[in-house]
């Protein structure tokens, strides 16, 4: 701190950018989520550029947001919100509380309404997120814990217009192209980004099944983490 203070104010201005994406000073994540995001950031450098290009639509969005001291609402869908939309919400939910980019919500919802898979769970668990049922039925609730002093996730299936997600001023994120073709215009989103990814469910009951649900949990994070680190965060 003596340091510091003997600091001019226009450097420790800089310094404060600098340390904007210093996740040392971000909240407190699961011990073995912060292990599994060690292991996913090298691999941004093997994300095709062609894929970048997407992606970084998804950060310019959060950066306007951020810039504006605006809440960033981001909203992952796919057809049955079961599997790859909630892999896309819990992992923006992460990346945001890593990065320390501020008034982040994601959200989730499909175009129809099923369950939050199990092997999806199971697959999220694996990667360090700590997930209790907290309701039964045919499409039970999940808390979904990733980090300390924070709120859970309420994980289940909805559609993507469902009361408990937002109404307007949105990104609208397309993790399937299935649901991308379905709903070419989101309504009330402000902007919409397709970045589909294959569904593990074609490997249910397979010798793969594992495997395939930790390869798309891991894509799906990697790509997360890389569009969060595009974005500057001044303190």
């Amino acid at each position: 701190m003596k340091l510091f203070s003997l600091l001019p104010i226009s450097l420790l201005f800089i310094t404060a950018i600098l340390l904007g994406n210093d996740p040392d000073k971000k909240t407190e994540l699961n011990g073995p989520l912060v292990t599994y995001i060690n292991g996913i950031k090298p691999d941004f450098s093997k994300i095709p550029q062609d894929r970048k290009a997407e992606l970084d639509k998804i950060a310019e969005f959060i950066q306007l947001k951020v810039n504006a001291k605006e809440p960033v609402q981001l909203t992952y869908i796919c057809t049955h919100n079961s599997r790859r939309s909630h892999f896309g919400q819990l992992w923006a939910a992460t990346a945001a509380a890593y990065y320390g980019v501020p008034r982040v919500k994601t959200f989730s919802g499909g175009t129809e309404i099923s369950a939050f898979n199990e092997r999806a769970i199971a697959a999220c668990k694996r990667a360090g997120f700590d997930i209790a049922k907290v309701s039964e039925g045919p499409n039970p609730t999940y808390a979904v814990n990733y980090a300390s002093g924070i709120e859970p996730i309420k994980a289940f299936s909805k559609k993507y217009d469902d009361a408990s997600n937002p109404q307007s001023n949105f990104l609208a994120i397309m993790t399937c192209s299935q649901a991308d073709k379905a709903c070419p215009i989101v309504k009330g989103a402000a902007v919409r980004v397709a970045t589909p990814y294959d569904d593990p469910k074609a490997f249910d009951g397979t010798p793969q099944e594992t495997a395939k649900y930790d390869e798309r949990c891991k894509q799906i994070a990697t790509e997360t983490f890389y569009v969060f680190s595009k974005v500057k965060v001044a303190i």
